[in-house]
């Protein structure tokens, strides 16, 4: 294994036609999802904004922060419609402003979409996903459109059927994906029992969240119990593994550890930082999640 340098590794998404981080400053963020624009919430956003305040006020809708992440609600400031097209490359998708304040594409990933593709063409075999926490199937329809073959598990049949949506969209309904509505833990400690394996793994857990039979996430405590099955279920010869974690108490290193344990027995390079977003007003980076990366040994 490499060992982690002591500074952060930074994927930035950027150049993206229809996404924008168009401003941030005092806890908000200001982006376009393609054609619409919207204010939300962003801690990390703690410096001054450089926007004007009348272009910020222009934003199509501004979501209301609550409590905690999980309330709050929208306000429309113009017409939206219920949900609306995008699309990254030949990817399709649909984006709508949900009662949770995301949107159906976190733009962050797309730093990873590229990255992944890469390693599923440059493959001489074939490769097995497995996408866990995968929401509305972006990772999924680029695997899958790369040449793998991917099973995508998620807890929510809204957000497996929104997933199947774009998979529709993109033209991509000939490609073999297998659709999962399911308990991520539940279902890969199964997977490990009937000796199913994966080539790849995509771990994209929440910090708090409920299986479709009310079982109980919590970071801390489940990810390295799912972790232990997904080392049980990985093959010979693994490709590759991206772990992202949006908890504010999880660092960089805490992943790269916990990769470090996963892959102990197999030969290969891990690289951990974080994700951002480049801001357009001002160029500045607003980190919007931790994560670790593992690939094969070249």
């Amino acid at each position: 294994m490499s060992d982690f340098k002591t500074h952060s590794d930074v994927l930035i998404t950027e150049n993206w036609r229809d996404y924008e981080l168009l401003d941030s400053g005092d806890g908000l963020k200001f982006e376009r999802f393609g054609p619409y624009t919207f204010v939300r919430p962003e801690p990390q956003a703690m410096w001054r904004p450089k926007l004007a305040e009348k272009e910020w006020h222009g934003a199509h809708a501004v979501f209301q922060g609550g409590d905690d992440e999980e309330s709050g609600g929208w306000s429309f400031n113009k017409p939206l419609p219920a949900r609306w097209e995008m699309h990254w490359g030949d990817i399709r998708f649909f984006a709508e402003a949900t009662p949770f304040r995301h949107l159906g594409v976190f733009p962050e990933h797309a730093a990873q979409w590229k990255w992944m593709t890469a390693q599923v063409q440059a493959a001489t075999r074939p490769i097995n996903v497995l996408n866990l926490f995968a929401y509305t199937g972006i990772s999924t329809l680029t695997l899958a459109a790369a040449g793998a073959q991917v099973t995508h598990v998620d807890a929510s049949k809204k957000v497996v059927a929104w997933a199947r949506e774009n998979q529709t969209l993109s033209s991509l309904n000939e490609r073999p994906v297998r659709w999962i509505i399911d308990d991520a833990l539940k279902f890969t400690q199964r997977a490990a029992r009937r000796g199913t394996r994966y080539d790849a793994l995509i771990i994209d857990p929440p910090k708090f969240g409920r299986g479709p039979k009310g079982e109980l996430w919590k970071l801390h405590e489940s990810l390295p119990l799912l972790l232990q099955a997904c080392g049980e279920v990985l093959s010979d010869q693994p490709l590759f593994a991206i772990l992202t974690a949006y908890a504010v108490k999880v660092s960089p290193l805490s992943l790269y550890h916990l990769l470090e344990d996963l892959f102990s027995g197999h030969s290969g390079q891990i690289r951990a930082g974080e994700m951002a977003l480049r801001e357009k007003s001002g160029g500045r980076l607003l980190a919007t999640s931790a994560y670790g990366r593992w690939e094969q040994s070249k």
